[in-house]
């Protein structure tokens, strides 16, 4: 599905986002679509996600919201979950504006549902990549898997990589990630998107929780060919992933990179295209004589320069002129031709 694609594929993580609001949720996906995305994605949590511990510590994921004392943990999971038919009307509406569809699972229920639902892959997060029950669930789909690699040495990913063949499905693309909300630049080491490619023979994309524009767009610079980023139209808005995530203007302008980048990357082989042919004579430079010339004489290096344009001999043919007869009179500052020479020049 994301090999051999023309442009990177672009999704918008709305995740929670839309705080269990149905219509921010639609109105989220008229964004992303506007801004360029090819695709939204959501999140299938419930509230099995945690354990009791977790709920009895009310631990709200280490962001601005764990000193809150009016909700529980558990409360606002179940607030801004969505339900199955809730997932199927979100898939429907995508459907409706022309935009992909997909949302990450967390149990083997949750992909059977994202199944039902229509969507083109499946979404296994950073943290499910040693869980092999799920990864043979969702290969077992045959569904094109997209993995994230967040937390994950390169041993870890090799096996879940493993898990998902050994199901019978080698549809499969590998997201570098680093699960940090946000990353210091120098922990996102991007170069490992080419390890990755080089290492698994699989399509890369990078899921990004850095701050702005600059890396996502690096990123496609270095080969992803999917950038996932949260999204969110308000960093103000009330939730744990809205301060990290990328606003509607941002979106836009790595989708407007990924199109320009698109064209601008284009193939390991050298090739000077035509409209760079044609302007070649008018910026290269020939031979000509650096004084006036009389017939009979014998051409020094001394005797010669080099001047735009390059209409006449190549400056890479200087040496074989030297040392040859003038035939004619030549004026200073002439553009040197065959006819000025007493014997042809060697090819090249």
């Amino acid at each position: 599905m994301f090999e051999n694609r023309k442009k990177a594929y672009v999704i918008a993580e709305i995740g929670a986002n839309h705080n269990g609001d149905m219509d921010l949720a639609r109105k989220m996906i008229d964004e992303a679509k506007k801004c360029g995305a090819d695709a939204v994605k959501f999140q299938s949590w419930d509230t099995t996600i945690f354990s009791k511990s977790v709920y009895e510590k009310n631990y709200f994921l280490g962001d601005d919201y764990r000193n809150r004392t009016d909700f529980t943990l558990k409360e606002i999971v179940d607030e801004f979950s969505v339900t199955a038919d809730q997932m199927g009307e979100l898939a429907q509406y995508c459907r409706s504006q022309a935009i992909d569809f997909s949302s990450t699972p967390f149990n083997e229920r949750q992909i059977d549902e994202l199944v039902a639902c229509g969507a083109p892959y499946v979404k296994i997060a950073s943290m499910d990549i040693d869980n092999p029950r799920l990864l043979r669930h969702a290969a077992g789909t045959g569904m094109p898997i997209v993995l994230s690699t967040g937390f994950s040495q390169l041993a870890e990913i090799d096996r879940a990589v493993r898990w998902i063949e050994d199901a019978g499905n080698s549809n499969i693309a590998i997201l570098h990630c680093v699960s940090l909300y946000p990353p210091e630049d120098r922990e996102v080491n991007l170069n490992n998107i080419e390890m990755l490619q080089s290492a698994f023979g699989y399509a890369v994309g990078f899921s990004d929780h850095t701050m702005g524009t600059e890396i996502p767009i690096a990123a496609l610079a270095k080969g992803a060919v999917i950038i996932e980023k949260h999204f969110t139209l308000d960093r103000d808005m009330f939730g744990w992933d809205h301060k990290m995530s990328c606003t509607p203007e941002e979106l836009e302008a790595i989708c407007t990179a990924r199109d320009r980048l698109s064209l601008a990357l284009g193939g390991t082989k050298r090739v000077v295209g035509a409209r760079e042919m044609e302007r070649r004579q008018e910026y290269r430079r020939s031979i000509v004589s650096a004084r006036a010339l009389k017939a009979g004489s014998v051409i020094t290096a001394e005797d010669l320069d080099i001047r735009r344009p390059g209409t006449g001999i190549p400056p890479h043919q200087v040496d074989q002129i030297v040392g040859m007869t003038v035939t004619s009179d030549i004026a200073e500052d002439t553009i040197l031709d065959l006819s000025h020479l007493g014997a042809p020049l060697a090819s090249d």
